[in-house]
């Protein structure tokens, strides 16, 4: 922001300096300076009052896609949180088929063991 700040400025005192330097530097009547002088300055305002609606608009737009923004993080945070849930119920029940065959085969292993030193 403090760079749009600082070209706005810059904008400013150069057109300034270079109305000024080309108003003096013309030969023309006081009347004539008169009224390009507030012609340029109308000109003036009217240019800040389109860079000030600007501002605006830039400002209630960067507002806007914040919030949308701030809402698309919350729904996406949501849905994680759902697929999360639904992923480890979907897991679970083969996490007990897992445990159940791990100790299926430690028996037949403690079997096997004892078969092998009964028959020594």
């Amino acid at each position: 922001m403090a760079n749009g700040k600082s070209l706005a400025l810059g904008i400013l005192v150069g057109s300034v300096i270079g109305a000024s330097a080309t108003l003096l530097s013309t030969p023309t009547s006081g009347k004539e300076l008169r009224t390009k002088v507030k012609d340029q300055s109308l000109e003036w305002k009217e240019m800040l009052e389109n860079l000030k609606l600007d501002g605006l608009r830039l400002k209630n737009q960067i507002a806007a896609t914040s919030k949308e923004g701030v809402s698309l993080i919350k729904d996406l945070t949501e849905e994680m949180k759902i697929s999360i849930v639904d992923w480890k119920e979907s897991v679970e029940p083969h996490q007990k088929n897992i445990h159940q065959y791990l100790e299926q085969i430690e028996s037949s292993l403690k079997d096997l063991e004892e078969k092998v030193q009964g028959n020594k």
